[in-house]
Protein backbone atom coordinates (compact mmCIF):
# COMPACT_ATOMS: atom_id res chain seq x y z
CA UNK A 1 0.00 0.00 0.00
CA UNK A 2 1.23 3.53 -0.78
CA UNK A 3 2.87 5.34 2.13
CA UNK A 4 0.47 8.25 2.68
CA UNK A 5 -0.08 8.03 6.42
CA UNK A 6 0.88 10.91 8.69
CA UNK A 7 1.23 11.04 12.47
CA UNK A 8 -2.21 12.58 12.73
CA UNK A 9 -4.02 9.85 10.81
CA UNK A 10 -1.85 6.80 11.44
CA UNK A 11 -4.02 3.86 12.46
CA UNK A 12 -3.41 1.13 15.02
CA UNK A 13 -3.68 -2.56 14.15
CA UNK A 14 -3.31 -5.67 16.29
CA UNK A 15 -1.46 -8.85 15.33
CA UNK A 16 -1.87 -12.01 17.40
CA UNK A 17 0.49 -14.90 16.54
CA UNK A 18 -1.47 -18.01 17.52
CA UNK A 19 0.20 -20.93 15.76
CA UNK A 20 1.96 -22.37 18.82
CA UNK A 21 1.06 -25.70 20.39
CA UNK A 22 1.89 -24.80 24.01
CA UNK A 23 3.64 -28.09 24.79
CA UNK A 24 4.64 -26.99 28.30
CA UNK A 25 0.98 -26.80 29.34
CA UNK A 26 0.62 -30.56 28.92
CA UNK A 27 -3.01 -30.12 27.81
CA UNK A 28 -5.03 -31.79 25.07
CA UNK A 29 -5.09 -28.59 23.00
CA UNK A 30 -2.99 -25.47 22.39
CA UNK A 31 -3.04 -23.18 25.42
CA UNK A 32 -4.79 -20.38 23.57
CA UNK A 33 -7.89 -22.59 23.33
CA UNK A 34 -8.10 -23.46 27.01
CA UNK A 35 -11.14 -22.12 28.89
CA UNK A 36 -10.85 -18.87 30.83
CA UNK A 37 -13.76 -17.05 32.49
CA UNK A 38 -16.41 -18.60 30.28
CA UNK A 39 -14.55 -18.24 26.98
CA UNK A 40 -11.19 -19.30 25.58
CA UNK A 41 -7.86 -17.63 26.34
CA UNK A 42 -7.47 -16.31 22.80
CA UNK A 43 -10.95 -14.80 22.76
CA UNK A 44 -10.20 -12.93 25.98
CA UNK A 45 -6.87 -11.75 24.56
CA UNK A 46 -8.51 -10.53 21.36
CA UNK A 47 -11.19 -8.71 23.31
CA UNK A 48 -8.49 -6.89 25.30
CA UNK A 49 -7.15 -5.51 22.04
CA UNK A 50 -10.29 -4.90 20.02
CA UNK A 51 -12.15 -3.29 22.91
CA UNK A 52 -9.61 -0.47 22.85
CA UNK A 53 -11.12 2.44 20.90
CA UNK A 54 -7.94 3.19 18.92
CA UNK A 55 -7.40 -0.30 17.49
CA UNK A 56 -8.91 -0.70 14.02
CA UNK A 57 -8.82 -4.48 13.53
CA UNK A 58 -6.85 -7.61 14.36
CA UNK A 59 -5.00 -10.21 12.30
CA UNK A 60 -4.65 -13.64 13.90
CA UNK A 61 -1.94 -15.95 12.55
CA UNK A 62 -3.34 -19.50 12.67
CA UNK A 63 -1.53 -22.76 12.02
CA UNK A 64 -2.62 -24.57 8.86
CA UNK A 65 -3.28 -27.64 11.01
CA UNK A 66 -5.30 -25.72 13.61
CA UNK A 67 -8.48 -27.60 14.44
CA UNK A 68 -9.99 -25.14 16.92
CA UNK A 69 -10.12 -21.59 15.55
CA UNK A 70 -12.91 -22.18 13.04
CA UNK A 71 -15.13 -23.76 15.69
CA UNK A 72 -14.83 -20.69 17.91
CA UNK A 73 -16.65 -18.50 15.37
CA UNK A 74 -15.11 -15.51 17.17
CA UNK A 75 -16.97 -12.27 16.53
CA UNK A 76 -16.42 -8.66 17.47
CA UNK A 77 -17.83 -5.37 16.25
CA UNK A 78 -14.39 -4.76 14.70
CA UNK A 79 -12.95 -6.99 11.94
CA UNK A 80 -10.83 -10.02 12.78
CA UNK A 81 -8.75 -11.37 9.90
CA UNK A 82 -6.64 -14.54 9.72
CA UNK A 83 -3.25 -15.16 8.16
CA UNK A 84 -1.22 -18.40 7.91
CA UNK A 85 0.84 -19.21 10.98
CA UNK A 86 4.49 -20.17 10.68
CA UNK A 87 6.95 -22.54 12.28
CA UNK A 88 8.35 -19.83 14.57
CA UNK A 89 6.73 -16.78 16.12
CA UNK A 90 8.49 -14.38 13.76
CA UNK A 91 7.23 -16.39 10.76
CA UNK A 92 3.66 -15.92 11.98
CA UNK A 93 4.17 -12.20 12.60
CA UNK A 94 5.74 -11.75 9.15
CA UNK A 95 2.82 -13.52 7.48
CA UNK A 96 0.38 -11.29 9.35
CA UNK A 97 2.34 -8.17 8.38
CA UNK A 98 2.29 -9.21 4.70
CA UNK A 99 -1.47 -9.74 4.96
CA UNK A 100 -1.98 -6.42 6.73
CA UNK A 101 0.07 -4.59 4.09
CA UNK A 102 -2.89 -4.94 1.71
CA UNK A 103 -5.13 -2.75 3.87
CA UNK A 104 -2.77 -0.71 6.05
CA UNK A 105 -0.03 1.84 5.49
CA UNK A 106 3.65 1.22 6.20
CA UNK A 107 3.57 4.08 8.72
CA UNK A 108 0.58 2.69 10.60
CA UNK A 109 1.28 1.27 14.05
CA UNK A 110 1.10 -2.47 14.73
CA UNK A 111 0.65 -3.92 18.22
CA UNK A 112 1.82 -7.53 18.37
CA UNK A 113 0.31 -9.36 21.32
CA UNK A 114 0.64 -12.92 22.62
CA UNK A 115 -2.46 -15.06 22.20
CA UNK A 116 -1.94 -16.33 25.74
CA UNK A 117 -1.87 -12.93 27.52
CA UNK A 118 -5.56 -12.43 28.33
CA UNK A 119 -5.20 -10.04 31.29
CA UNK A 120 -3.94 -7.00 29.41
CA UNK A 121 -5.19 -3.71 30.83
CA UNK A 122 -6.76 -1.08 28.59
CA UNK A 123 -4.82 1.57 30.49
CA UNK A 124 -1.55 -0.14 29.60
CA UNK A 125 -2.46 -0.17 25.90
CA UNK A 126 -3.23 3.54 26.11
CA UNK A 127 0.06 4.26 27.90
CA UNK A 128 2.00 2.30 25.28
CA UNK A 129 0.32 4.23 22.47
CA UNK A 130 0.76 7.61 24.12
CA UNK A 131 4.45 7.17 24.89
CA UNK A 132 5.35 5.60 21.54
CA UNK A 133 3.30 7.63 19.07
CA UNK A 134 5.96 10.34 18.69
CA UNK A 135 8.94 8.00 19.04
CA UNK A 136 10.98 7.15 15.96
CA UNK A 137 11.05 3.42 16.71
CA UNK A 138 8.25 2.31 19.05
CA UNK A 139 8.33 0.30 22.23
CA UNK A 140 7.08 -2.54 24.36
CA UNK A 141 5.33 -3.14 27.64
CA UNK A 142 7.68 -4.56 30.26
CA UNK A 143 8.11 -4.83 34.02
CA UNK A 144 11.32 -4.37 36.01
CA UNK A 145 12.93 -7.54 37.35
CA UNK A 146 12.36 -7.78 41.10
CA UNK A 147 13.88 -11.12 41.97
CA UNK A 148 17.55 -11.84 42.57
CA UNK A 149 18.96 -13.11 39.27
CA UNK A 150 21.52 -15.89 39.05
CA UNK A 151 23.73 -16.64 36.05
CA UNK A 152 24.16 -20.38 35.67
CA UNK A 153 26.97 -22.47 34.31
CA UNK A 154 26.92 -26.13 33.37
CA UNK A 155 28.68 -28.45 35.76
CA UNK A 156 30.87 -31.28 34.51
CA UNK A 157 29.32 -34.70 33.95
CA UNK A 158 31.56 -36.09 36.68
CA UNK A 159 30.40 -33.53 39.21
CA UNK A 160 26.81 -33.97 38.11
CA UNK A 161 26.98 -37.70 38.72
CA UNK A 162 27.97 -37.08 42.32
CA UNK A 163 25.07 -34.71 42.95
CA UNK A 164 21.52 -35.75 43.56
CA UNK A 165 18.70 -34.67 41.25
CA UNK A 166 17.36 -32.38 43.94
CA UNK A 167 20.69 -30.56 44.18
CA UNK A 168 21.07 -29.70 40.49
CA UNK A 169 18.71 -28.58 37.75
CA UNK A 170 19.66 -29.78 34.27
CA UNK A 171 23.33 -29.92 35.27
CA UNK A 172 23.41 -26.23 36.17
CA UNK A 173 25.10 -24.48 39.05
CA UNK A 174 25.40 -20.82 40.01
CA UNK A 175 28.17 -18.87 38.33
CA UNK A 176 27.36 -15.46 39.79
CA UNK A 177 24.59 -13.10 40.82
CA UNK A 178 23.59 -10.60 38.13
CA UNK A 179 22.75 -6.95 38.81
CA UNK A 180 18.98 -6.77 38.34
CA UNK A 181 18.79 -2.96 38.21
CA UNK A 182 18.89 -2.67 34.39
CA UNK A 183 16.87 -5.84 33.71
CA UNK A 184 13.26 -5.98 32.54
CA UNK A 185 10.76 -8.75 31.78
CA UNK A 186 9.54 -8.16 28.23
CA UNK A 187 5.77 -8.36 27.71
CA UNK A 188 3.36 -7.64 24.91
CA UNK A 189 1.94 -5.73 23.14
CA UNK A 190 5.05 -4.62 21.30
CA UNK A 191 4.29 -1.61 19.12
CA UNK A 192 6.14 -0.64 15.95
CA UNK A 193 5.34 0.83 12.56
CA UNK A 194 4.28 -1.77 10.03
CA UNK A 195 6.95 -1.16 7.38
CA UNK A 196 10.00 -0.89 9.65
CA UNK A 197 8.92 -3.95 11.66
CA UNK A 198 8.44 -6.03 8.51
CA UNK A 199 11.83 -4.91 7.17
CA UNK A 200 13.56 -5.70 10.47
CA UNK A 201 12.07 -9.19 10.62
CA UNK A 202 13.08 -9.84 7.00
CA UNK A 203 16.62 -8.66 7.75
CA UNK A 204 16.88 -10.94 10.78
CA UNK A 205 15.64 -13.83 8.65
CA UNK A 206 18.19 -13.06 5.92
CA UNK A 207 20.97 -12.89 8.51
CA UNK A 208 19.96 -16.20 10.08
CA UNK A 209 19.21 -14.53 13.41
CA UNK A 210 16.42 -16.13 15.44
CA UNK A 211 14.45 -13.43 17.24
CA UNK A 212 12.04 -14.31 20.02
CA UNK A 213 10.11 -11.05 19.99
CA UNK A 214 9.60 -8.05 17.74
CA UNK A 215 11.85 -5.77 19.79
CA UNK A 216 14.74 -8.18 19.17
CA UNK A 217 14.30 -7.72 15.43
CA UNK A 218 14.36 -3.94 15.79
CA UNK A 219 17.45 -4.18 17.99
CA UNK A 220 19.14 -6.34 15.35
CA UNK A 221 18.89 -3.51 12.80
CA UNK A 222 20.25 -0.94 15.24
CA UNK A 223 17.02 0.50 16.62
CA UNK A 224 16.32 1.21 20.30
CA UNK A 225 12.70 0.59 21.37
CA UNK A 226 11.22 2.22 24.45
CA UNK A 227 10.50 0.26 27.61
CA UNK A 228 7.04 1.19 28.90
CA UNK A 229 6.29 -0.07 32.39
CA UNK A 230 3.21 -2.26 32.53
CA UNK A 231 1.80 -4.56 35.19
CA UNK A 232 2.83 -8.01 36.38
CA UNK A 233 -0.73 -9.30 35.98
CA UNK A 234 -0.24 -9.15 32.20
CA UNK A 235 1.14 -12.66 32.46
CA UNK A 236 1.68 -15.12 29.63
CA UNK A 237 0.01 -18.47 30.23
CA UNK A 238 2.80 -20.99 29.72
CA UNK A 239 2.56 -23.64 32.43
CA UNK A 240 -0.43 -25.32 34.12
CA UNK A 241 -0.11 -23.17 37.25
CA UNK A 242 -0.48 -20.00 35.17
CA UNK A 243 -4.11 -20.67 34.21
CA UNK A 244 -5.67 -20.35 37.71
CA UNK A 245 -3.50 -17.31 38.33
CA UNK A 246 -4.83 -15.76 35.12
CA UNK A 247 -8.36 -16.59 36.26
CA UNK A 248 -7.70 -14.69 39.48
CA UNK A 249 -6.15 -11.68 37.73
CA UNK A 250 -8.96 -11.63 35.18
CA UNK A 251 -11.59 -11.56 37.94
CA UNK A 252 -9.86 -8.58 39.56
CA UNK A 253 -9.70 -6.39 36.46
CA UNK A 254 -12.27 -3.60 36.41
CA UNK A 255 -13.99 -2.51 33.19
CA UNK A 256 -11.84 0.64 33.09
CA UNK A 257 -8.58 -1.27 33.53
CA UNK A 258 -9.50 -3.99 31.07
Amino acid sequence: MENNSTEANARYWAIVPAAGVGARMGSDRPKQYLPLAGRTVIEQSLDCLLNHPEITAAVVAISRTDGYWADLAYQHTKPTHTAPGGTERFDSVLNALHYLHEMADDQDWVLVHDAARPCLRQADISRLMEQCKNHSVGGILAVPVKDTIKLSVKVSAKASAKASTKQTLKNQTINKTVDREPLWHAQTPQMFRLGPLRDALLQALADGVVVTDEASAMEHVGQYPLLIEGHADNLKITRPEDLPLAEFYFSQLSPTST
